[in-house]
């Protein structure tokens, strides 16, 4: 995720990008979340990470995502404000790539934080309760089983193409609810972005 963004950034700046007259290193702002959360998985893999408790990870997780909601009000508007003209396909293809990329990574990453109380209390946790998404795996009472972080980040990429639940289904009302944000996200991305930027491709 921070590498996309940072390499956004720098593709910006050699090609001259400027989204509604934004000089290039306003991308790298929004990568300062990024950048929290990548030192933090980081130190926790050595077993001390600079995030002590679910809810503070939860908020900067909040924050990555009203950053790629900041960066897509940006692109929206530019797409709105400019000329064809002055848009090339390269620079709205890649925009809309970090913006698609990132959202798939971030609401992957709070699907594994928010449900059965975060990943250690699942760890804990004799059985699994599946409060928030119900896997196919579930149904298979035989076995103790616990998604891991790969297997949201995985609900994540299939919600985010078919904007909509395809084989792991949300229970909750938070879960439903964050679903429903990230295909907003992705709807308007790959919908609005993609045609503007075959139409000026094609131009």
């Amino acid at each position: 995720m921070l590498i996309i963004l940072i390499a956004f950034a720098l593709v910006s700046r050699s090609q001259g990008w400027e989204l509604l007259g934004l000089p290039w290193w306003i991308w790298l702002v929004l990568t300062v979340p990024a950048l929290l959360l990548t030192i933090d998985l980081l130190l926790a893999l050595r077993g001390n990470g600079l995030v002590q408790s679910r809810r503070a990870a939860l908020v900067l997780l909040g924050f990555l995502v009203a950053g790629n909601f900041s960066a897509l009000g940006i692109l929206v508007a530019g797409l709105v404000s400019t000329g064809a003209s002055e848009l090339t396909g390269g620079e709205l293809l890649l925009t809309g790539f970090a913006i698609y990329s990132t959202n798939m990574l971030v609401f992957g990453l709070i699907f594994w934080e928010v449900e059965d109380g975060g990943p250690v209390a699942r760890l804990r946790a004799e059985e699994r309760d599946a409060q928030d998404f119900r896997f196919p795996q579930d149904d298979d009472r035989g076995a103790r089983w616990n998604p891991q972080v790969w297997d949201y980040l995985y609900v994540s990429l299939t919600n985010s193409i078919a904007f909509s639940p395809t084989d792991t289904m949300p229970l909750s009302l938070r879960a439903k609810g964050l679903m429903g944000i990230e295909s907003f996200v992705s709807a308007v991305t790959i919908l609005l972005v993609a045609a503007r930027a075959v139409n000026v491709l094609g131009s």
